[in-house]
């Protein structure tokens, strides 16, 4: 551990061995049909624009968490969840390793900003904001390439 302590099995009381894993997350590609794609400004560091998502809760589908992690964020619901693509570089995020796994997916209802994002807004893909945090630039860059080579699910 980290800060030198041990820990045990709660049950049999034998020692437990740590192991340091990257952290899983989700990213969720919002689509607002004729009005572009949905991003946050996020309200805690790193600041800028970022694809709504978070971290998957133990025990949590892939799928529920990015159904929830929009709600959360943005207030939609999702329809035609797809996954896209994982990205798992170790610098994406500059706090920890994580690996994510991306959806995209249509948006329902009125986007409006909670829990860690502090405003929403639905940009058109020629017209994305600065920064885009994380790796989320390369996202956006992969998924726009495959939708106009026709090769997006």
């Amino acid at each position: 551990m980290p800060d030198g302590k041990q820990v045990f099995c709660p049950k049999c009381k034998t020692p437990v061995k740590i192991y340091r894993n990257p952290f899983l997350t989700v990213d969720i590609i919002i689509e607002m049909p004729g009005s572009g794609i949905v991003l946050i400004e996020r309200r805690n560091h790193p600041l800028g624009w970022a694809l709504p998502g978070g971290f998957v809760d133990y025990g949590e589908s892939l799928e529920s968490a990015a159904r929830r992690e929009a709600m959360e964020e943005t207030g939609l619901r999702l329809a035609n969840l797809r996954q896209f693509k994982a990205y798992s570089e170790p610098e994406r995020d500059p706090r920890h390793h994580t690996v994510t796994v991306v959806f995209s997916a249509t948006g329902l209802g009125v986007p409006r900003a909670a829990d860690d994002a502090r405003r929403v807004e639905i940009y058109p893909p020629e017209s994305l904001p600065s920064p885009l945090v994380f790796d989320h630039g390369k996202i956006l860059s992969d998924y726009f390439d495959e939708l106009s080579s026709g090769t997006a699910v």
